[in-house]
C-alpha cells in the first residue's frame, strides 16, 4: 500500500469513528469538526509533499542550441510568403491566425512585429502556455503568464531593424509567421509575483519537453533575454 492510500484509508477510518461517536455518544459538534480538520490537514500535507520538483535544464545554451541556419529551414517549409507590411497582413488572414489575446500568455506591446502566426505555430504557442500553467500548478508555484515579445515581422519591420542593428538578419525567421520569442526574465503575475529565475527554470523545462517532442526548434538568446522558437 502506498503512503497516500494508507493516509486516505486512515482518514476514512477516523471520520467513520467520529461519525459513530457522534451518533452513539453525542459528542460536541466542535469535536467532530476538529477531527475533520485534522484529517484535511493530514491529506493536505501529503499532497504538498508530492509537489513536483523544479529541475530546470543543465545548461541553456546546450539545451537550446538551434541557430538561425537550423530554424530558417523549418520557417520556409511551414511558413507563408513574407508579408510586405501591415496592410498586406490584413489581406492574408486566411493564412494567418491572430494571437494578440489569450488566457495562456500575455503579448507584450509590439513595436517591430504584429500578432499573427500560421495555425501550426499558433497551436504550439497555446500548448506551451497551457503546459506552463500546468507545470506551475504541479510545482506549487503561484500562477503567472509568460510574455511573448515578438511574433510576425513584415518586410518593413525587418528593414527598420536592420537600419538600427547591423547584426539583424535580412532573412529573419519571423518573416514567415512560424516564429515567436518568449521572454525569460519578465512575467505577467496572475497571483503574487515570483522570483524570475524560478519561473525561468519552469519555462525551460516546458520548452525542453516541446523540443524533445519534435514540436519546435529553440534558441537561447542571451542579449535579447528571450527564447527564440520556430515551429517544426
Amino acid at each position: 500500500m502506498t503512503k497516500r492510500r494508507f493516509l486516505l484509508a486512515f482518514a476514512a477510518t477516523v471520520l467513520l469513528l467520529a461519525l459513530v461517536r457522534w451518533t452513539f455518544l453525542s459528542p460536541s459538534q466542535d469535536a467532530a469538526a476538529d477531527c475533520a480538520d485534522k484529517c484535511e490537514q493530514l491529506l493536505s500535507s501529503d499532497m504538498n509533499a508530492h509537489k513536483h520538483r523544479i529541475l530546470s535544464v543543465p545548461n541553456y545554451k546546450v539545451a537550446f542550441p538551434d541557430s538561425q541556419s537550423v530554424q530558417i529551414v523549418a520557417a520556409e517549409k511551414w511558413g507563408v510568403r513574407p508579408v510586405r507590411d501591415r496592410e498586406d497582413a490584413e489581406n492574408r488572414k486566411k493564412e494567418l491566425v491572430y494571437v494578440g489575446v489569450s488566457p495562456y500568455y500575455h503579448v507584450d506591446r509590439l513595436y517591430t512585429s504584429i500578432p499573427y502566426l500560421v495555425p501550426r505555430a499558433a497551436v504550439l504557442l497555446q500548448d506551451i502556455g497551457e503546459a506552463f500553467y500546468d507545470s506551475l500548478y504541479n510545482k506549487g508555484v503561484p500562477m503567472q503568464q509568460m510574455i511573448v515579445t515578438s511574433v510576425l515581422r513584415t518586410m518593413d519591420d525587418v528593414a527598420r531593424l536592420r537600419r538600427r542593428n547591423g547584426n539583424a538578419t535580412e532573412r529573419s525567421c519571423h518573416l514567415f509567421g512560424t516564429t515567436f520569442d518568449i521572454c525569460y526574465n519578465r512575467y505577467e503575475p496572475i497571483e503574487r509575483p515570483v522570483r524570475n529565475d524560478t519561473l525561468k527554470w519552469v519555462l525551460s523545462e516546458v520548452l525542453r519537453d516541446k523540443r524533445e517532442e519534435g514540436r519546435c526548434y529553440v534558441k537561447y538568446e542571451v542579449k535579447q533575454g528571450c527564447f527564440h522558437l520556430t515551429v517544426r
